[in-house]
């Protein structure tokens, strides 16, 4: 089962996993997640759809093997529009999804975020470093919806031995994001095919790095295979600065648009880039897909969203 299914990762991941063979059930609140995402799942026998918020008790009559927690407003838009849900998704979440683990015996994996590290002190991050979060600033909703999430899966670890495993995911990308959910990648591509300002907060000069989905769930993937319970980063570790994704954007689209400075949001992160030396060691995995080849490819996906 995979709470958030129909979102951006959860869509691809009950691909994935439906073409390794597996039966997959998809629960969303469709808050965030889009039935567009899994139409084409619809029809198929081993695919079920369930729509429900995750934070309302769940009930599952068959057998399941993992239970998977994706549901989660990810996006600034979302979460500053929907603080306490983004919490309760992220904790409460996470409570009933351990607890029907327990019941069925089944495997735990929580999608967890780079966020948990805040505004790092250390560069790049690594999975032994605590954060740096403000647990009341505007962005401590999703922040610490997630370090909770963290929390409450090794209690259930430490005292259920319910067998676990937590991913942190640094910024992704790619098809079948929102158009609107303002993230960076989608903003500056729709942005620029439509003509419009591309919006850079701040003076551009802050870095993210930028991991395409296809990779990402190839490592999720792989970490499902493995026995390593802890945390363990996955992202792309090349580092772009903001106006270094503008440019690139501009290029692969032929735009004509203009760059405009907004004031940098609080608590924005001045840097973001994983440390994946602990998931190479541990399972293999390395990204193959370059932020051109992957901006190429999500950007003839937002041609087609808009032409529809």
């Amino acid at each position: 089962m995979i709470t958030g299914g129909a979102g951006f990762l959860g869509s691809h991941l009950c691909r994935r996993l439906l073409r390794d063979g597996n039966r997959v059930i998809c629960m969303d609140n469709l808050i965030t997640g889009s039935k567009d995402n899994i139409v084409d799942l619809l029809g198929n026998s081993d695919f079920t759809f369930i729509e429900q918020d995750v934070t309302h008790k769940l009930h599952i009559e068959e057998p399941l093997g993992w239970v998977m927690h994706f549901a989660s407003l990810a996006s600034p838009k979302y979460y500053w529009q929907y603080p306490i849900k983004t919490l309760k998704s992220g904790f409460l979440g996470a409570h009933n999804c351990l607890g029907l683990a327990k019941m069925k015996k089944a495997r735990f994996f929580l999608a967890s975020t780079s966020e948990v590290y805040g505004d790092p002190a250390i560069h790049p991050q690594t999975e032994d470093y605590w954060g740096n979060v403000n647990p009341i600033g505007e962005r401590s909703c999703y922040d610490e919806s997630k370090r909770s999430a963290e929390a409450l899966t090794y209690a259930y670890y430490r005292q259920h031995k319910i067998d676990v495993r937590v991913v942190r995911i640094f910024n992704t990308y790619g098809p079948f994001m929102q158009a609107d959910d303002g993230r960076v990648v989608s903003n500056f591509i729709v942005q620029a095919l439509k003509g419009e300002d591309i919006t850079i907060y701040g003076d551009g000069q802050q870095t993210r790095s930028f991991c395409y989905v296809g990779d990402l769930i190839e490592g999720i993937a792989r970490q499902m295979q493995c026995d390593y319970i802890w945390p363990m980063n996955l992202g792309n570790p090349g580092e772009f600065t903001m106006l270094q994704l503008a440019e690139l954007v501009l290029k692969h689209t032929g735009s004509k648009s203009r760059l405009k400075f907004l004031p940098l949001p609080a608590d924005d992160p001045k840097q973001r880039k994983p440390d994946i030396s602990l998931t190479k060691k541990t399972t293999g995995w390395q990204p193959q897909i370059s932020l051109e080849q992957g901006l190429i490819k999500t950007i003839q996906y937002f041609e087609g969203k808009l032409k529809q």
